[in-house]
């Protein structure tokens, strides 16, 4: 037997495979995806198998395998070529990719688990006759007593009794799963009510008699938390009737793909309407046909598109094949996870939750459940797109017009550009869903590249809210009021107290005030590591930077002057908060943003209140937006509108309308009418005014007409190349070392803009110089970048100095 080689990906930013022996023992398990131990330096990774070869390699000496982790490759054959995709594309790091769609290294160790086969089984029970060799025989017999005795049995160490566990696999007697052991699980208490309990009693008081009525005819034992929200009692009355005998209680593990929120909840049936069922109709047709296709499912807000998602999964579940379901953010897994798992069933048919949002432990574990086949569907944010499922036949991506579907690190990929790849490679189906979709998207259906579905009204012909401009300039004019609450908005409000009905206000800034301003110098309080001002956070007391995350204490002095006369300026959703409480003293009033949803629970107990009718005002930031169907909000308010327009960025008034259009449509959604009321100093704007109609084809016939004057996506691609480090004049030579390669390159099929200091001229203590590069032809550009980044290897400048980001969607 020849020797065998084998290219490994490693986790380093550089962007070669390292090349290692395959020990013989490994020769006959090792296979491409599979994870191995290397040593790499004075250092051992854990790496990738790319390639297995014969032919030995260039180099003198090569090191070997130290140990093979997996006998059931972790990534099967069509992740690793999307792999190698994504490493060409974006032009990242083959290591950094693969590392991207792997779970993640826990401290506890992954367990192998093998279990016999109805074919195994056959075969131990025809013994020698059967043509297995005792060896054979042996180790089949060995994984059954496993089995008896833990419901499962523990791959051999020994590397020669792993190539006969490998020729078992391969033919069928043995299946491999992996899985995360020695891990903790979470607990939650569930309470039910005591058979039997209440027969003594003659008379029980109205709050014991409303949790009986759940508990025992309603919905049944329900974990604690969910008893108190829908009891509306507290956890002191729970405590005295379990002490009083008439409750009990155990603790059973939280799964985490599983909601304590689920408990009880059914989703509202719909009938389809016409266009919702024409828009399944496509989709099943595509899923008959068995090919790739992408679908734009273009709806107003409002129009049922979750509807159509879902129909749409069961039609997939129903052809034997299995789905992924994309989110732009993590607190809408939460919704669209429910709705899953009350469709489909946590545990028939198998709905796994993946985000940055759970634990290692808890993402390894969801992982791996998909891997193993014990998950049909998944939900998550854009890394979910990496799920290891088999059998793919459709892929859902939900807003895809969201920019949170960009990955801001390497590798920076766009989760809606490779969801589109990995269903062509794996010939399924995509839809994607949106009220405003990107102009990127609208147009290739509009140029037949993808298909269009069209939803044209709301659910049930409900209208869509009215939406009135408030000219701030005009409001100052009549009321000398620097409140950021209009008189307009202000009775608004008023009148939808008075109707005992519900508001929505939307900032999209949290914090209290924007920045601390010096009136003697003229000076801001800036961030020690970037060149940005810091934001004053008024119940914390202190000044953060959003960008690096710094904090100081508020100063009593100016810094650079050492003045007294400090003024605050700007409002953020933490100061509009407090305003609201004292303008309306007798409504209840919430905010909802990151200072205030730091968790799943808080996120989630702060969208209950609202939608229970605990409060009468939430206050938010963009993640208000979408998604959501509050049925009793019939005001709608945005302070700070045009806040966005106004930043160095070619997609700003698009960003602009799609919030606008979201957030519109939260009005109205149920029987009671709704109003939205946008306040703004740039009335005139045609984002602003589009979005008041409502009116996205209006809206992309300017904007594109703009893009193409200016050679903006989507008539050309579009790379952003960055030049960064904490030393000034290292950023400076290198920026001029590449500008001096980009330059015969100008004008030649690619357009180089550059080198000039980024808008966001010093991030996280880094100086950065940008260059930005546009060519109609993608091919030339790829190219070009391909040989910018052999010539910065070759001048010594470090590969992780120059980030390069393909289709950018911001140029900060």
């Amino acid at each position: 037997m020849s020797k065998l080689y084998c290219d490994v990906a490693l986790p380093v930013p550089l962007p070669s495979l390292f090349t290692y022996a395959v020990p013989r023992e490994m020769a006959e398990t090792l296979r491409a995806g599979s994870r191995v131990l290397v040593p790499f330096r004075r250092r051992t990774f854990v790496g990738v198998v790319v390639t297995l070869d014969t032919q030995p390699p260039a180099t003198a000496q090569v090191r070997p395998i130290a140990q093979l982790l997996d006998l059931l490759p972790a990534l099967p054959p069509s992740l690793m070529e999307l792999g190698q995709w994504i490493t060409g594309y974006y032009l990242a790091p083959p290591g950094e990719v693969f590392r991207a769609m792997l779970p993640p290294l826990t401290e506890l160790r992954s367990r192998q688990e093998l279990r016999l086969t109805e074919s195994g089984r056959a075969a131990i029970a025809e013994g020698p006759e059967g043509g297995l060799s005792a060896h054979e025989l042996d180790t089949l017999q060995e994984v059954e007593r496993g089995e008896q005795r833990a419901g499962f049995a523990v791959p051999p160490k020994p590397e020669e009794q792993k190539a006969l566990v490998a020729r078992l696999l391969r033919r069928g007697l043995l299946h491999l799963q992996e899985g995360v052991v020695g891990t903790k699980r979470r607990l939650q208490r569930v309470i039910a009510w005591k058979s039997g309990a209440a027969e003594s009693l003659t008379h029980l008081a109205e709050k014991e008699e409303r949790i009986r009525q759940i508990l025992e005819v309603e919905r049944g034992p329900l974990p604690l938390p969910v008893l108190l929200r829908v009891a509306h009692v507290t956890r002191a009355v729970i405590e005295r009737l379990l002490k009083q005998g008439l409750l009990e209680s155990w603790e059973e593990p939280i799964d985490p793909g599983e909601d304590p929120f689920d408990a009880g909840f059914t989703p509202p049936a719909h009938e389809l309407n016409e266009g919702q069922a024409a828009a399944a109709a496509a989709i099943r047709a595509r899923l008959d046909a068995g090919e790739f296709g992408v679908s734009l499912l273009f709806g107003v807000t409002g129009s049922g598109k979750t509807e159509v998602y879902l129909r749409c999964v069961q039609e997939t579940l129903a052809r034997g094949k299995t789905a992924i379901v994309l989110v732009p953010e993590i607190a809408l897994t939460l919704w669209i996870g429910r709705l899953c798992r009350s469709w489909f069933g946590a545990r028939f048919e198998g709905v796994a939750v993946l985000h940055s949002a759970l634990s290692d432990t808890e993402r390894a574990r969801e992982w791996w459940r998909v891997r193993n086949g014990e998950a049909r569907v998944v939900v998550g944010t854009r890394s979910a797109v990496f799920a290891p499922l088999e059998n793919l036949g459709l892929i859902i991506v939900d807003e895809e017009q969201e920019g949170s579907y960009k990955q801001e690190e390497t590798p920076r990929y766009h989760g809606r550009d490779v969801a589109i790849v990995r269903a062509k490679l794996e010939q399924a189906a995509v839809l994607l869903g949106s009220a405003t979709p990107s102009l990127e998207s609208f147009h290739h259906a509009r140029s037949g590249k993808y298909g269009l579905l069209r939803l044209a009204g709301r659910v049930e012909n409900r209208p869509l809210a009215p939406v009135e401009i408030v000219d701030l300039r005009d409001d100052f004019r009549e009321s000398h009021n620097t409140s950021p609450i209009s008189a307009a908005l202000r009775r608004g409000i008023a009148e939808c107290l008075a109707a005992q009905t519900q508001a929505l206000i939307l900032i999209n800034r949290r914090g209290y005030s924007w920045f601390v301003l010096c009136r003697s110098c003229g000076a801001s309080v800036q961030c020690a590591n970037c060149s940005i001002s810091l934001t004053y956070h008024k119940q914390r007391n202190r000044l953060e930077c959003h960008y690096c995350g710094a904090m100081q204490p508020v100063p009593k002095k100016c810094p650079k002057c050492e003045s007294q006369y400090l003024h605050y300026f700007g409002e953020g959703s933490e100061q509009l908060e407090e305003r609201l409480r004292k303008e309306f003293p007798g409504a209840r009033v919430g905010r909802l943003d990151r200072d205030t949803a730091r968790t799943k629970r808080q996120y989630q107990e702060t969208l209950a209140a609202f939608a229970g009718g605990a409060l009468d005002i939430l206050v938010g930031t963009q993640m208000l937006a979408k998604g959501h169907d509050f049925q009793r909000v019939t005001v709608v308010g945005v302070v700070s509108a045009d806040s966005t327009l106004s930043l160095p960025d070619f997609r700003a008034a698009e960003r602009a309308f799609q919030l606008l259009t979201q957030v519109a449509g939260r009005a109205g959604r149920g029987e009671l009418p709704g109003r939205v009321l946008v306040q703004t100093y740039y009335p005139e704007h045609y984002a602003i005014r589009d979005a008041a109609r409502q009116d996205y084809e209006a809206f992309f016939e300017r904007e594109l007409h703009f893009r193409r004057m200016m050679a903006y996506p989507p008539f050309t691609a579009l790379a952003n190349i960055l030049v960064r480090d904490t030393s000034l004049e290292n950023a400076i030579r290198w920026s001029r070392q590449l500008g001096d390669f980009f330059a015969p390159h100008d004008g030649q099929g690619v357009k180089v803009l550059g080198p000039a200091a980024a808008p966001l001229a010093r991030l996280k203590k880094e100086h950065r110089f940008q260059f930005l590069l546009k060519s109609p032809k993608r091919s030339l550009l790829t190219n070009l970048l391909q040989q910018a980044l052999s010539r910065c290897e070759a001048q010594e400048i470090p590969r992780t100095a120059v980030l390069v980001d393909m289709d950018p969607l911001s140029l900060l």
